[in-house]
């Protein structure tokens, strides 16, 4: 399944940051733990990186949101 660079597929769009980071970290152990093919260690990688940027996503977000609170609460 090709994806363009910044694409995530829709079902990682839809994930919350706890699902993500859950199947990022079943993802990496099947990379580590071998005996697939190229294809499929390919394959995992993509989603793996995919997983990763919505992790990073939701991290992102949060800090912004914690930032403004942080902000809202100093104006007052």
């Amino acid at each position: 399944m090709a994806m363009s660079e910044n694409a995530a597929p829709e079902d990682i769009q839809a994930m919350s940051y706890e699902q993500a980071r859950d199947e990022l970290v079943a993802v990496v152990g099947k990379l580590e733990q071998g005996g697939i093919t190229l294809e499929e260690s390919i394959g995992l990688w993509e989603r793996g990186e995919a997983l990763a940027a919505r992790c990073e996503e939701w991290l992102v977000g949060a800090r912004a949101r914690l930032d403004a609170a942080k902000k809202a609460r100093e104006g007052s």
